[in-house]
């Protein structure tokens, strides 16, 4: 990759071509937790390198609106939220969660001086356990994202989300890159709850898969075959849906997970994890572990979604470990081992200097498809991959096949949610 194409494809802030292709999608902004009651504080949030501040009104209505007070510049952080409206603690000004400023106290209503101040917002909107938000041009705007788990109710599902010290792109680069598992996280596979006593944990001993990749409506379908018993195959399937999504297959009769890879800047993201299980409900057991950091999941420094295992303590980097082969890496946790590697690289990595192999295609045609979404919608307005809701009610899914079958022979069965149907999974 030259050094041009790596500054289109990391950059996100407004005005950039992948800054503008990502406002032109729905985005996971928050947790509701974050917002858990009507007048509850405001929450700080960056996305696509703007400072915004988020607040659940007294009718519990929400709002996404600029972080700063149009009056001085104060953080609105500090700001009262009371009566409808989020007040600037400074002067008084105050606004609702449109932006619109309601009251400067200053001055006489009658003025319409309040009128005719209005501060930067973006709808938010909660669906399915996620408080979304859409940034792009209004005449533009979508329909809501159609995944699978937002139909669930909560007890079939769990999410989180990590601040990840990276650029979006290689921390989602990661999620497309079936082979790593082999070596990174072998050694956990075995241990983890989530995990280990399953025939696909086993299958991962094959450390040399193949890939078959298509381009799908929204994305790309992408296949690992590894080698099963005698004449079969391992075929891991996982999805790639534009612009930073990324769908894992369970193992066994675990839940599935999907990942959103949002940056917050170009050299910050949120590394979400959406678990869930279309036909069952999750287990106290599941629900545990994912609560103590295991599987995907992590464990926070408290107040904040930062991993409490971080590059300031060297992810707490068990050398004896590594040397007696309790973990592979060194780092205990499959979600921290994915960081510990990937914020290694520094905030954006040089791809000038890779040497990419033929593991890497998946990683290969993501890029082309980001850059030429890119290019086509700042150069030709013409609308990006994956908008429509049926693009996101896919599931990732395994299987093991004859070595005379392939994947592209079956991959509508394979990929394709269906409603009250179980996951193939092994």
């Amino acid at each position: 990759m030259n050094s041009s194409d790596n500054i289109l494809l990391t950059r996100t802030a407004p005005g950039t071509p992948m800054g503008e292709l990502f406002r032109a999608y729905w985005l996971p902004a928050l947790l509701p937790s974050e917002l858990p009651e009507n007048d509850c504080p405001p929450v700080r949030v960056k996305l696509l390198g703007e400072r915004l501040l988020a607040f659940r009104d007294s009718e519990g209505k929400l709002g996404l609106i600029d972080e700063f007070c149009a009056h001085r510049g104060v953080s609105l952080w500090f700001g009262r939220n009371e009566e409808c409206g989020l007040r600037c603690p400074y002067h008084g000004w105050k606004y609702d969660v449109t932006g619109q400023c309601v009251e400067v106290p200053s001055e006489p209503t009658s003025s319409g001086y309040a009128q005719k101040i209005k501060l930067k917002s973006y709808p938010l909107v909660e669906s399915g356990g996620v408080l979304w938000t859409y940034m792009g041009a209004p005449e533009k705007q979508p329909e809501m994202p159609g995944f699978e788990w937002q139909a669930l109710t909560s007890e079939h599902r769990y999410f989180s989300k990590r601040l990840q010290e990276s650029n979006w792109l290689q921390a989602m680069e990661g999620g497309l890159d079936s082979a790593h598992v082999s070596w990174l996280h072998s050694m956990d596979m075995h241990k983890d709850p989530l995990h280990r006593s399953t025939k696909g944990a086993s299958y991962q001993s094959d450390k040399h898969p193949v890939f078959e990749i298509i381009e799908s409506e929204g994305g790309l379908y992408i296949a690992a075959r590894r080698n099963a018993e005698a004449d079969k195959y391992y075929w891991r399937l996982t999805q790639f849906i534009m612009p930073m999504y990324t769908m894992v297959p369970p193992y066994g009769e675990n839940a599935l997970n999907g990942h959103a890879w949002v940056p917050i800047d170009d050299e910050n993201c949120f590394a979400w994890t959406f678990t869930y299980h279309p036909t069952r409900t999750l287990s106290q057991m599941e629900r545990d572990v994912m609560d103590a950091g295991g599987g995907i999941h992590t464990k926070y420094v408290p107040g904040t979604f930062r991993p409490l295992t971080n590059k300031d303590n060297d992810y707490l980097i068990d050398r004896i470990g590594q040397k007696t082969g309790q973990t592979y890496s060194g780092v205990h946790g499959i979600a921290v081992q994915d960081s510990s590697i990937q914020e290694s690289m520094g905030p954006i990595v040089d791809r000038t200097r890779e040497n990419l192999c033929t593991t890497d295609n998946a990683i290969i045609m993501a890029r082309a498809r980001l850059k030429k979404s890119a290019l086509a919608l700042r150069d030709h307005g013409a609308p990006p991959p994956a908008l429509m809701p049926a693009c996101h009610a896919v599931r990732p899914s395994t299987y093991v096949l004859p070595k005379t079958d392939s994947f592209l022979t079956m991959r509508e069965k394979a990929f394709i949610a269906h409603a009250g149907k179980a996951p193939v999974a092994i």
